[in-house]
């Protein structure tokens, strides 16, 4: 059963409309985007009020091994800026490539990085039923593919290369790099899911049931879930845009999803030690959507001799877009001062 969606507050009947159509199929979500772009980028967010100019940007499609269509988009300094290095994003589960990160691109590209995203197999812009995950592994697989190609742009192609994840995207880059580690100059995690928050997940003999039920009827929108929004932005204010994000998926997790980012935290948390590239970890002290602690194993027991572990007291999850703005902007200069280091290594 799909849940009907609230009405997002400051825009027209007409918009409203357009944002409560059915989005299980990329050419609907691609519809809705194109509608509420300018105005996305409108609102009263330090990460649009204060994105720097003369970015370069780029859209397009690339098809996938599997025949998919995945939505690709890059963020380059002004002309006349060095490039120092590509940095290659996997966006986490209520999220997308486009929104929210356009603003955290723009200000990590003006420092003279190329920024690349991508949107996963069935979110955002990408083909796939919307919010359906029928394999991690896929996903991962996908990330890989994706950024292979993009690695041969001629603007980045011989420079460090680093996989930036955020959330469900911090498991994916650290499952892409588990995968090749030697394809990666380093490693940017934001609030990873080594481990799904205890306040998140559903008790465990309800788990059982939904990974018994993902086998018969994998598609089924049963999981609960709860406000990601109240759990994962500490000001109200920017709490109060995530509505905004039209095309995220933000109805109940389907079941085989549910149980594909289960096995994948577990993979997960059993292999740390594997880890062995340089490593910058920031997570919200408060998180209680991924678990701040899991981050803290992670540190502790990768085997990289580069790693680094900032976590923010009281801060939530989503570091770069629900917390003041102070610390907003020193999350981003925090990731840029790490790359710049490991870039004047190379």
């Amino acid at each position: 059963m799909v849940q009907k969606k609230p009405k997002i507050e400051g825009v027209s009947d007409e918009l409203n409309l357009i944002a409560s159509q059915n989005l299980d199929h990329a050419p609907a979500r691609r519809r809705v985007r194109s509608a509420f772009t300018n105005i996305q980028q409108q609102l009263d967010h330090i990460l649009f009020k204060m994105a720097p100019a003369g970015i370069r940007t780029d859209e397009w499609y690339e098809k996938n091994s599997k025949g998919q269509e995945i939505f690709c988009k890059s963020w380059l300094p002004k002309p006349g800026v060095r490039i120092k290095g590509a940095l290659c994003f996997c966006h986490g589960y209520g999220d997308t490539c486009t929104f929210f990160f356009e603003g955290i691109a723009k200000h990590i590209a003006a420092s003279g990085y190329g920024i690349y995203a991508i949107d996963h197999p069935g979110f955002g812009l990408s083909e796939g039923l919307h919010g359906y995950v029928p394999s991690f592994d896929g996903i991962v697989d996908n990330v890989i593919e994706q950024y292979t190609i993009i690695k041969g742009r001629p603007e980045i192609r011989g420079l460090p290369y680093f996989i930036f994840g955020q959330s469900m995207g911090g498991a994916i880059a650290l499952k892409a790099l588990l995968k090749e580690p030697r394809q990666w100059d380093g490693i940017v995690l934001v609030a990873p899911m080594c481990k799904i928050a205890e306040d998140m997940a559903p008790p465990v003999p309800l788990q059982e049931v939904l990974i018994f039920l993902s086998k018969i009827i994998p598609q089924a929108k049963l999981v609960p879930q709860k406000d990601f929004a109240e759990l994962a932005f500490r000001e109200l204010k920017k709490r109060e845009m995530t509505p905004y994000n039209v095309i995220c998926y933000s109805d109940q997790t389907r079941l085989k999803t549910a149980a594909e980012l289960l096995n994948a935290t577990k993979y997960i948390e059993s292999h740390v030690q594997e880890v062995a590239s340089p490593m910058l970890i920031l997570h919200g002290a408060a998180d209680r959507v991924t678990d701040p602690r899991v981050s803290q194993f992670l540190y502790d027991n990768a085997s990289s001799e580069d790693k680094t572990l900032k976590l923010y007291e009281g801060s939530y999850h989503s570091l770069l877009e629900g917390e003041p703005d102070d610390r907003i902007l020193t999350v981003l200069g925090d990731i840029i001062t790490w790359l710049d280091v490991r870039c004047s290594l190379k």
